[in-house]
């Protein structure tokens, strides 16, 4: 599973970098991902994660490379789709922040529970959704940051093609992502977990 996962992340990066809509989005889009599979590579033997997470976190780079690769603004599938729908908007973006809060939250789900930090599952999913929301607002102020310093070159990887409510929209989008993980997930994730002799 570890070599196709090198694989298609990196099949993806190399086609994510050639000729981007622009460098400097596609840099700042794609750093995450970069820095998360740095991350896998340094921990996966002193601490393995769940082969569900692992899909999920590959899913999530795929997620930023294509958005890099076009910008958020402009992926062709979701023109397409934005035209059938009578969408004023490309909403890849809104894909990228329901994804921003449903990885995380097996991330944090993972992290929590292997480190009891928490007893009980309702402060568990408290502190899951809390972690996603937080970490979903500290990705609004960067974008926040990177347009102020970067100016105009900024406007691509703000994406807010003119809404004016982008960034509540983007956080809400963050907080159901988290709370369909929760929903969905925690059961196989749980049963994955007991497989790795952790106890939950």
């Amino acid at each position: 599973m570890r070599i196709l996962w090198i694989i298609i992340f990196t099949t993806t990066l190399l086609w994510s970098a050639i000729n981007p809509k622009d460098q400097l989005t596609w840099f700042l889009e794609v750093a995450p991902a970069l820095i998360g599979a740095a991350i896998l590579a340094l921990t996966w033997k002193k601490y393995p994660l769940t082969p569900m997470l692992y899909v999920l976190i590959l899913i999530h780079c795929l997620i930023l490379m294509v958005g890099g690769h076009y910008t958020y603004a402009e992926v062709p599938l979701f023109d397409r789709i934005s035209g059938l729908f009578g969408w004023q908007r490309n909403n890849y973006d809104k894909v990228g922040h329901l994804a921003q809060g449903f990885i995380p939250a097996i991330i944090a789900r993972e992290i929590i529970i292997r480190a009891k930090a928490v007893n009980g599952y309702r402060w568990l999913n408290l502190f899951v959704i809390s972690v996603c929301l937080a970490f979903s607002a500290f990705y609004e102020l960067i974008e926040w940051w990177v347009a102020e310093l970067s100016g105009e070159s900024a406007v691509a990887f703000l994406g807010t093609q003119g809404y004016v409510w982008d960034t509540q929209s983007d956080m809400f989008m963050a907080l159901l992502g988290a709370c369909f993980a929760l929903l969905f997930l925690s059961r196989w994730h749980d049963r994955q977990l007991q497989q790795m002799s952790i106890e939950t």
